[in-house]
């Protein structure tokens, strides 16, 4: 227990729909005796699961409930669900902006947040004025601000514009500038929601590894929202998956960021109908894939991957080609087909084409599949994630053992071996 810095233990929060507060003096009054009474909050009884999807009867909702988990000092924790499964009500209530209703959060050492653009800045004040009010903010002296504000100043790329009043700053600056004043002032615990989306590509990877350089260089402990699965698996060593406001699951990052995915996903999603294009002689009109003819997005290591495409004949065309290309989850290409690459030409009153990948080479993981449709060379339909499916570990080499990977980039290969003596 003693390298636990944070622990969250039973947190909930109720919301009342629509209005500020319970809604009602009478509310307010009932749930005021009850607690002069050392009875139960009556409310606490009433409430709907958070699901922002589906209309309810209840005014009341639980934007989280029963939350229960432990960090240790140094650790990278990341939090991912779909928008509204309740991340940013969780890292506001663990840097106290906001009190749960029902449970209690722990902390060992000072607490630095980085929740939405521009909190804790005053629109007024310049950049250099709000790093001294941040960090006075954070319980750091005057001293201890100055001594790191040159560093803060120079990482934040903006010591042009250091002088100016924040409200001229665009979206990106701010987050440049508060990015920079959280983790200089060396909190012992960082909690960073979504708002590094807001940077451009060179800051993201800065700040990326200026978070590495946090937990592995200085031992000290970050929280980490971000929908980029890239991000999460470079960064965190494990991930609290949140769905409807409770923790669908605690796991290793891999593990947990393909649960996510799968939580994502309807179970239609193993066939997409595309919108239809106006005559280009011929287009796709839908895609769905198959394991062993069994239409899904569920698949094995060593499993035949079925891709059926349909397409709608406007009038023959000649010279058609499909290319598909094949991704991982951190969006880079692990495969390519083309039936040009196999000198398949396709009659110009076909219907449907399929491609087979047998023995499908691919370790444990959540894939995507882009599709492309050309006529003379000339691309007329681009049709981008359009379907997802999952890979578990799979009996590939039939020797009785699943192989299993956590090495980005891995893959499979059927191979023999032999010894002379």
């Amino acid at each position: 227990m003693s390298d636990v810095i944070l622990k969250a233990e039973n947190i909930s929060k109720q919301y009342r729909l629509g209005l500020v507060g319970t809604g009602t003096i009478s509310h307010d009054l009932n749930r005021w005796w009850h607690r002069i009474w050392g009875k139960e909050d009556p409310y606490l009884k009433i409430g709907e699961i958070n699901d922002r999807s589906s209309k309810g009867n209840s005014e009341y909702v639980w934007a989280l409930q029963d939350i229960n988990f432990e960090v240790k000092r140094g650790e990278v924790l990341g939090i991912i669900g779909k928008n509204g499964a309740g991340k940013s009500t969780l890292l506001k209530i663990l840097s106290r902006v906001t009190s749960p209703t029902v449970g209690e959060i722990k902390t060992k050492g000072r607490i630095a947040s980085l929740l939405e653009v521009g909190t804790g800045f005053h629109p007024e004040m310049t950049g250099r004025e709000n790093i001294y009010l941040n960090g006075a903010i954070l319980g750091m002296t005057k001293r201890e601000i100055a001594k790191k504000i040159d560093e803060i100043i120079a990482f934040s790329g903006c010591e042009r514009y250091i002088d100016t009043p924040v409200k001229r700053y665009s979206s990106g600056m701010t987050v440049r500038l508060a990015f920079a004043v959280a983790a200089f002032l060396e909190p012992d615990i960082l909690v960073i929601d979504e708002v590094l989306a807001v940077g451009d590509a060179e800051f993201q990877k800065k700040a990326i590894g200026k978070m590495q350089d946090i937990s592995q260089g200085e031992g000290r402990t970050v929280l980490f929202v971000s929908h980029n699965m890239g991000a999460i698996k470079n960064l965190c060593s494990r991930c609290v998956v949140l769905q409807n406001g409770r923790v669908s699951c605690i796991e290793p990052t891999e593990i947990a960021v393909n649960k996510y995915l799968l939580l994502s996903e309807n179970s239609s999603n193993h066939t997409k109908v595309f919108a239809p294009l106006k005559n280009p002689g011929v287009a796709m009109e839908k895609v769905s894939i198959f394991n062993n003819n069994i239409n899904t997005t569920n698949f094995q290591s060593g499993d035949d991957l079925k891709i059926v495409i349909k397409l709608n004949n406007f009038y023959p065309v000649k010279d058609v080609n499909l290319m598909i290309g094949l991704y991982d989850s951190y969006q880079e290409k692990v495969a390519h087909f083309d039936l040009k690459t196999l000198n398949y030409i396709i009659n110009p009153s076909s219907k449907e084409v399929i491609f087979l990948v047998k023995h499908l080479p691919l370790i444990n993981g959540a894939y995507s599949l882009n599709f492309v449709l050309q006529i003379l060379n000339s691309s007329v339909q681009v049709e981008s994630n359009a379907l997802r499916f999952y890979v578990e570990p799979g009996d590939y080499y039939k020797n009785g053992k699943n192989v299993i990977s956590n090495n980005r980039g891995d893959y499979l290969m059927d191979y023999s071996v032999s010894t002379i003596s």
